[in-house]
Formats: structure tokens, sequence, C-alpha cells
């Protein structure tokens, strides 16, 4: 996801972030080199290096650091990247399993009630278009449980 505007909140103590889908903070904390009242941040950009995917920022020391925006998202827990996570590591599971089980291929895509082209659209990782219902029956074919945990954060 490209990044749009960069700015910084000395008053937040953070960097405000804008994409298409918000606005979002990245504290100075949570960046590396971390700017601070006496090595505050002299220049700030959308980093093209990065595809526009990330920023720049130069300290008064002339200490540099970038940040991806992923990471911003992540510290945010933007819930489209939470789910793109999920559905990441979902398909990473599906294709260690799919290589383990007894099950051909064939039979697989049989189960499921799928076509070849589907079901290989369910294991490539890059694709984020897929559900994470249909990654949870592709999982169950292949005789695997899945359970989804909720906890409160203070722990």
């Amino acid at each position: 996801m490209k990044i749009d505007a960069v700015t910084v909140n000395n008053h937040r103590r953070a960097f405000e972030i804008t994409t298409r889908r918000g606005r979002w903070p990245f504290p100075y904390s949570k960046a590396v080199p971390a700017p601070t009242r006496s090595d505050p941040v002299v220049d700030l950009y959308v980093d093209p290096e990065l595809g526009s995917e990330g920023f720049t920022y130069t300290l008064r020391s002339g200490a540099e650091g970038s940040v991806h925006v992923d990471h911003v998202l992540d510290y945010n827990e933007e819930p489209g990247y939470m789910r793109d996570l999920l559905l990441h590591n979902l398909t990473v599971e599906a294709q260690e399993r799919v290589g383990k089980s007894p099950l051909s291929r064939r039979e697989i895509i049989r189960r499921l009630g799928t076509s070849p082209a589907q079901f290989y659209r369910l294991l490539d990782p890059t694709n984020y278009r897929k559900s994470v219902d249909r990654m949870l029956e592709l999982l169950q074919v292949l005789d695997c449980e899945v359970d989804i945990i909720v906890r409160s954060r203070d722990t």
C-alpha cells in the first residue's frame, strides 16, 4: 500500500501517515533511530526507493531511518492488514499440509469441489482476494483443526 503523505507531529511525538485506507500514527519510540527533543526530525519524505510504501527521515545528528507502511499498519492493527496477515499464515500452513498430505492434489480439488486453477490460487501466498472461509475449507479437507484464540491484550 502506497503512502500518500507523511508528517511530523511533535506534540504527539509521532509520525502521521496518510494512505488510501486512512490516517495512521506511528510513535517516535517505535522508529529506529528514534527522534528526541534534542535530536529532532529535520527532513521527512515518502521514499520513492521504497516504492512509496515507506518513508525516510533524517535527524539533526545526521542519523537516518526508514519505516515501511507494513510496520505502521501492524502497530495500529489495521483490520485489512491483519486479515491479509491471517490469510498469508493460513496459506503457508496449507502449502505445508498439502505437501505432507497422503491425498493427491486431484483428490483435494475434488473434495473442495473446485477447479485446479482455483486450488492453485488458494495456495498462492500473494493472492489476497481469496476468503478466509475458503482457506478454512481447504485446511478441513487436509484434516486440520483450526482454532482462533481471542484473549485480552493485557496478557
